[in-house]
């Protein structure tokens, strides 16, 4: 029997878009799930399958970025749900690395928000097919029109809504599927906590102009005629290359239109795509195809005690190339070791099973192996390596400190663990011998995070104390010693990253300029520079 074809997205929004209740649907048309969940779960509704986090169900928020894998129609599907604060873009970019395309949620009483669009130009610098669902239908909305034009001139992609809403608000009944010239009416379901009845008729039938009022029925008829004969065509191959959006109407909370997203999804979306390795020098390699028969993979998340019985630690591998199999030895790229893949795991929300095989576009979790870190390369071929992770700028400092010096072994642990996890960075100030490390985040929400954890998973108490620093810069100097330091400011600090590397903390850009004005010839930068500079 032949593999399956293999679907790998993620899905993208704006907080409170509707994200979370989107994921929990299509889990619920997958057949993965018998009863979906409200994120912010009443007394009787199970908790959703993927924000299994203790915090994300008592804030109603996702956290961090699930891996949620599953069969469907013929395909095997990892979805990978994904953290809308912008305080947890890092986790969000992150796993962009690892998918072929992208659903993205917007409502449409509000239409494009600030973090939709940062994250669909991620996606569009990634060539990322992008399929949109314009969701809350069944409260009123902005014109449909509207939102399609604005997708076009605001995102500067095509729009092609496969559906059309029939109604607003309290008078949605149905969309008209433009593909098979059909009208799906739906019906209500508590909650929407099961899959929603559906009545499919053409649009002449009678039932649909008994169903709608004649304002709404007319209007609907009018605008679908406009667009056959003004709009985007069905172009797969714009589709692909990420020119096109296919657009969808529905309500995810109510199951209004959500199968028929999943249906034409998985139909007309991107298969496992390649990824470019790393030349000589950090210039670009050449590109590893999924048919590749050498197995290649890169880690693009790190998870601990998903499970809270066990303190474990798991990796999550994107399969770029060729076929996993259990008990497989694989090269370690960064670190040139071999190590045996005894122990991979089937991910669903925090639940998992053990994986025997798998293949291109795949997601498996790797457990038992610490020396794994957010980024690494997983293959059988010492050439192929890859860097797909993207790095961030931290915007936030802040000193964590141990407040019980009895808990020393607890709170050591736990702040190693989640600083592998790459929740936040590290930063360790000073020159001498004695160095204290501050925190370093894109977010402040970030902070509270840590400490939750710490606590619930840990039993380790903390006291967080905001620093002073809102700048982050790495410097270097050509022809300088090894033991040359930089003439700082009573205002700035210096420091070191994890990997060793010089950086100098700053107030604000007034403080930048004052810093590089004191050290003629220094180079500084954002991000760490790509090549260490010969002397």
């Amino acid at each position: 029997m032949p593999p399956l074809p293999r679907r790998t997205f993620a899905i993208i929004s704006h907080p409170d878009a509707g994200k979370t209740p989107l994921t929990e649907k299509l889990l619920l048309y997958g057949g993965a799930v018998e009863l979906a969940g409200s994120v912010t779960a009443r007394k009787n509704q199970r908790a959703t399958a993927s924000d299994w986090m203790e915090l994300e169900k008592q804030r109603g928020i996702s956290i961090s970025s699930t891996v949620l894998q599953f069969d469907y129609n013929g395909y095997r599907i990892n979805l990978l749900d994904t953290p809308g604060h912008k305080d947890f873009s890092e986790d969000t970019y992150r796993v962009l690395t690892a998918v072929d395309a992208a659903v993205m949620v917007i409502d449409a009483a509000k239409g494009i928000e600030p973090q939709t669009r940062k994250l669909f130009e991620v996606c569009r610098r990634r060539g990322v097919p992008i399929f949109t669902f314009m969701n809350k239908c069944d409260r009123p909305t902005r014109d449909p029109l509207e939102l399609l034009d604005e997708l076009e001139k605001v995102l500067g992609i095509g729009a092609f809504p496969v559906n059309w809403p029939l109604g607003n608000g309290p008078s949605f009944r149905g969309v008209y599927d433009r593909l098979t010239h059909r009208v799906h009416l739906f019906e209500r379901q508590s909650h929407g906590s099961r899959e929603a009845a559906v009545q499919v008729v053409g649009f002449d039938d009678p039932v649909l102009r008994d169903t709608l009022d004649e304002p709404v029925y007319n209007q609907a008829r009018d605008e679908i005629e406009m667009l056959t004969g003004a709009g985007e065509t069905y172009d797969m191959e714009r589709v692909l290359a990420g020119q096109v959006t296919p657009v969808y109407f529905g309500s995810a909370m109510n199951n209004f239109g959500v199968q028929l997203l999943l249906d034409g999804f998985v139909e007309h979306s991107a298969d496992p795509g390649p990824r470019r390795a790393k030349g000589e020098n950090g210039a670009p390699g050449p590109l590893v195809q999924p048919d590749n028969p050498v197995f290649s993979g890169f880690v693009f998340k790190i998870q601990a005690n998903m499970d809270p019985r066990h303190r474990d630690r798991i990796a999550f591998v994107r399969i770029v190339s060729g076929a996993f199999n259990r008990e497989m030895s694989v090269i370690h790229a960064q670190s040139g070791k071999k190590i045996r893949l005894s122990n991979a795991q089937k991910l669903f929300g925090q639940q998992r099973e053990t994986v025997e095989e798998g293949l291109a576009g795949d997601v498996v979790g790797i457990l038992g192996h610490d020396i794994l870190r957010i980024g690494d390369t997983l293959t059988e071929d010492r050439a192929i390596v890859f860097d797909e992770i993207p790095r961030f700028t931290p915007e936030c400092f802040a000193y964590l400190r141990n407040p019980q010096p009895g808990n020393s072994k607890k709170f050591r642990l736990g702040f190693e663990q989640l600083l592998q996890e790459g929740v936040v960075q590290v930063f360790m100030i000073g020159t001498g011998q004695v160095k204290t490390p501050i925190l370093a985040a894109v977010g402040p929400l970030q902070f509270e995070v840590v400490q939750y954890r710490m606590q619930a998973e840990y039993q380790a108490e903390s006291h967080l104390e905001t620093a002073r620093w809102n700048l982050v810069r790495w410097y270097r100097k050509a022809g300088a010693d090894l033991e040359w330091l930089p003439d700082v400011p009573d205002t700035a600090a210096l420091a070191t990253d994890r990997d060793n590397r010089p950086v100098v903390l700053l107030t604000d850009e007034w403080a930048l300029r004052h810093f590089a004005q004191r050290n003629p010839g220094i180079e500084v930068s954002p991000l760490p520079f790509a090549e260490p500079q010969q002397a």
